[in-house]
């Protein structure tokens, strides 16, 4: 449980520090007033005033804020400094920059795992590198590290023979696995699942990974690759669910991703980083999403006004955004459900 909030706060804490830190470091590069830069909502922790910034660190790590002087035009303290009385331009960068820095973020991380440990890439040898939970491998009693001698009789030399072997399993049905432990040899039954993404059984296993070293600039070069990558996997992950709304099951809520944060952290503190690279870029897509409320919502509305020379009445906005917060409501409460599902009723 501790190791599981840890992870959890770590989590949440570096992507909303990033993503903030994004607005932040705009707002006061074109001129802007930030009067408060916190992290996390609720009472404050601890607070230091600097210049005209209060920096703060709030009790729930759940999330975080700017106070840029001017977001309300009818509230501007900051005369020509207030985020509504700079050009249209420089309020589209600062909208954009939160987005824009998380995507900046895994680069980072995945520069630093290649430039230190070198590219992963999964074995050869018909060795478990890991063993998923709730999955059949692991209510089997097989382990990370298990060497795997045979299915079915049937012996296997290769991780690629052993996932040829499970192609053709059908769902539910019982298959012998032969292993090596420690020098020990076992055998153990285990029913596979059907999986529909993978459209296909599985049993619960990934292979081990080996690194290979790279030069600085092939991590970099990597990095952005693999950003790419995983970016337009998950553009492709979000057209799904409008093409296949059954898809929605898959949806993973706070309480979804406090549990996934434990699960990484106990597999170690690499793993946990790249796991932390792949939500900040899902809260980067997020966040860009035109949905009122949301970054990509105000970035809509900035470029209404741009094309208008003019911004939207209040009416207009206060009318989008109770649309956006109710959309948003909606969602989450979708997702807590299925969260709720997966503690309780597997």
């Amino acid at each position: 449980m501790i190791l599981t909030i840890a992870a959890a706060v770590f989590v949440f804490g570096l992507l909303v520090l990033v993503h903030e830190f994004g607005h932040f470091i705009t707002a006061k590069m074109t001129g802007m007033r930030v009067d408060e830069f916190a992290i996390g909502f609720g009472p404050k922790i601890i607070s230091r005033k600097y210049g005209e910034t209060i920096y703060s660190l709030r009790a729930v790590p759940l999330g975080g804020f700017n106070d840029i002087a001017g977001m309300d035009p009818d509230n501007n303290t900051a005369g020509e400094r207030g985020f509504c009385a700079k050009p249209v331009l420089s309020r589209m960068v600062v909208i954009l920059a939160g987005a824009t820095f998380n995507f900046i973020l895994p680069i980072v991380l995945f520069f630093g795992i290649y430039a230190t440990l070198g590219a992963g890439k999964p074995a050869t040898e018909p060795v478990i590198g890991d063993v998923i939970q709730g999955m059949s491998a692991e209510k089997a009693g097989l382990q990370a590290g298990d060497r795997i001698l045979s299915v079915d009789g049937q012996v296997v030399t290769t991780w690629k023979d052993f996932t040829d072997k499970l192609r053709n399993v059908e769902a539910g049905e019982n298959i012998l696995l032969k292993y090596e432990r420690d020098e020990k040899i076992s055998e153990v039954t285990v029913s596979p699942k059907y999986n529909e993404q993978e459209k296909r059984a599985l049993v619960g296993v990934q292979s081990s990974i080996v690194y290979e070293s790279k030069t600085l600039p092939e991590s970099f070069t990597l990095a952005i690759e693999h950003t790419k990558e995983i970016t337009v996997y998950m553009l492709d992950s979000i057209a799904t669910l409008f093409k296949e709304p059954e898809q929605t099951e898959n949806l993973a809520g706070p309480i979804g991703i406090v549990q996934m944060s434990g699960q990484v952290a106990e597999r170690g503190f690499i793993p946990l980083l790249n796991f932390a690279a792949l939500l900040s870029i899902n809260l980067g897509i997020v966040n860009l999403l035109p949905v009122p409320v949301l970054d990509g919502g105000h970035f809509v509305n900035l470029f209404i006004e741009a094309v208008r020379g003019k911004p939207l009445g209040a009416k207009a906005v206060a009318y989008t955004q109770r649309v956006g917060i109710a959309l948003l409501l909606m969602l989450m409460l979708f997702a807590t459900k299925n969260d709720l599902v997966r503690v309780f009723m597997k």
